[in-house]
């Protein structure tokens, strides 16, 4: 497993969409100035996009960050629109 989620500070999942074209870089820009959160506290982000059969997933492991990105092929997903 690449995540150990026993080390997990949290989980937060970012509501409504997010373009998922956005690379680690954009989607730490996103936490630290659009939800002051820091995205090196060891913290899982969760990130959807528009069609709700795709998401990414932020995760810092101490020495880089994880960026890792699903696509559902049946299905969408359930995500919340707002906070």
């Amino acid at each position: 497993m690449l995540i150990d989620m026993r080390q997990l500070h949290g989980i937060y999942i970012v509501c409504d969409k997010t373009d998922l074209r956005r690379g680690i870089d954009g989607l730490a820009n996103m936490v630290t100035h659009q939800f002051e959160l820091d995205p090196y506290n060891k913290a899982l982000y969760l990130f959807c996009g528009t069609r709700k059969d795709r998401f990414k997933a932020l995760y810092w492991e101490g020495d880089g960050f994880i960026l890792l990105y699903k696509r559902l092929e049946d299905g969408r997903l359930q995500w919340p629109l707002n906070q």
